[in-house]
């Protein structure tokens, strides 16, 4: 399946922080990753799928655990950018 999908806002930037900060090498990756997680979120996807996106939570966890990372919440990325969500 392909899909074209318009991208503003906050979205936009926790997308880009998410590639610059090396959580993911593409915007496809990191968006497959999040419709994963929401799969898991409202039990529609399998133990395989679950068990992957649990391992990339878990890597972004000891990443930011370790002081590689920084996580932002949704709320200090807008604020910075001066958007309201």
């Amino acid at each position: 399946m392909e899909t074209v999908v318009r991208i503003e806002g906050a979205v936009e930037l926790v997308l880009e922080r998410l590639l610059s900060e090396g959580y993911y090498k593409t915007k496809a990756e990191a968006i497959r990753a999040g419709i994963l997680e929401l799969g898991r979120e409202y039990a529609l996807v399998g133990d395989e799928e679950a068990y992957l996106v649990s391992k990339k939570i878990r890597q972004m966890k000891a990443q930011v655990k370790s002081g590689k990372k920084k996580m932002y919440s949704i709320e200090e990325i807008a604020k910075e950018a001066g958007v309201d969500i």
